[in-house]
């Protein structure tokens, strides 16, 4: 059986921001549109950016291996070389990371290659990557 897809709605300050973002940066094709809304293909599920700026770039943060990660943040899990691609391809655009690439929970279960960043209305993105898939919900 096929996963389903998951949707996400997010607010974001600026549409052609988003556009150039989302389209441009991370290669989301873009889907359906309107002066306010704009659907992404985000790595086979779809994301809509509402045009919302009074809601964008609210960030608060939780305590996640020493380190303090955004709380309200969305992402995908890539396989390891994609992630490492991504991971060059941002550094080149020269992304602020807000959690620089790393790996986390080295030598326990869930051990993960993982990535923080925002985009330019504030909202945290987080791209992982794990060597072994059963990781993903390991305990």
């Amino acid at each position: 059986m096929q996963r389903p897809r998951f949707h996400l709605a997010f607010p974001v300050r600026d549409l052609a921001e988003a556009r150039a973002f989302y389209g441009d940066l991370l290669a989301c094709p873009e889907g359906r549109s309107s002066p306010e809304w704009v659907d992404f293909d985000f790595f086979g599920h779809q994301i809509v950016a509402h045009l919302s700026p009074e809601e964008a770039g609210r960030l608060h943060t939780s305590p996640v291996d020493g380190q303090d990660v955004p709380v309200r943040h969305f992402g995908a899990i890539l396989d390891l070389a994609a992630w490492e691609a991504l991971a060059e391809r941002l550094k080149a655009a020269g992304v602020r990371f807000v959690i620089e690439p790393q790996v986390r929970f080295k030598g326990e279960p869930g051990e993960q290659a993982t990535l923080f960043f925002l985009d330019p209305s504030g909202n945290a993105l987080e791209f992982k990557a794990f060597a072994d898939d059963a990781m993903v919900f390991a305990r």
